[in-house]
């Protein structure tokens, strides 16, 4: 299985996202910078967190118009697997590729500290290693991750199952809508979420509850592919 980091002018989070890769799951990981062209070589693509093109306009706002975000969109199309972390999910949310989109926090503050998060859908690629309703602890670093959609969205997310992380029960720390965390379309393959799970994979780092989202979808790749070993 081979993973594609995404580089815009302005991420940060993308050495964490390959490290994460290396170490959880000891698969082939390489950066790709934000004038790619082509991810066909790549079975998931992650894409990180940080201040894409310094977060002028908007988050994620430019970087949506990046030349490798319409590749992004097409492995999306084709099933394959998209990770999009922070600012990442910011931008797959600015690309349309997942509904809503992020706000300044609640408290107008960016917030960077352990988050408590519940597990409400372990049935996408990225959660399948997670018991469904467990509690995870999974860090915060941003100051617009404030999810918001309409209520006709919102029911939708909720009727669909698309919702995936929640933030435990009065620890909302930025005023999401529903207390939403993460996000996934409705092919599932494509998950959004504020919190860094490359960050939480070693007890080294406070926790290693981010572990198995990298764990849980070699798994998935390996059934897709009727795969045994590593590659």
């Amino acid at each position: 299985m081979r993973f594609a980091v995404i580089v815009f002018p302005g991420s940060n989070c993308d050495i964490d996202c390959c490290k994460a890769v290396e170490e959880t799951i000891g698969q082939p990981v390489d950066y790709v910078w934000h004038t790619a062209t082509d991810l066909s070589a790549y079975d998931a693509i992650i894409v990180p967190g940080g201040f894409s093109y310094g977060d002028y306009l908007r988050c994620g706002a430019i970087a949506r118009f990046a030349p490798v975000m319409n590749e992004v969109r097409k492995a999306a199309e084709e099933g394959k697997y998209v990770l999009g972390i922070c600012n990442g999910f910011q931008i797959l949310t600015e690309a349309g590729l997942l509904p809503g989109v992020l706000l300044r926090n609640r408290d107008l503050k960016f917030r960077c500290h352990p988050a408590l998060l519940e597990v409400v859908n372990n049935e996408t690629p990225f959660t399948r290693d997670y018991a469904k309703g467990e509690i995870v602890n999974i860090p915060i670093a941003h100051g617009e991750g404030n999810y918001y959609c309409d209520e006709e969205t919102l029911a939708k997310l909720e009727a669909n199952g698309q919702v995936v992380f929640r933030y435990k029960a009065g620890e909302n720390p930025n005023g999401s809508v529903s207390d939403i965390a993460g996000i996934c379309n409705e092919g599932r393959n494509v998950v959004g979420m504020m919190p860094h799970p490359e960050r939480a994979v070693s007890e080294l780092l406070g926790s290693s509850d981010g572990k198995r989202m990298f764990t849980s979808v070699l798994s998935a790749w390996r059934e897709r592919h009727g795969a045994t070993v590593n590659g």
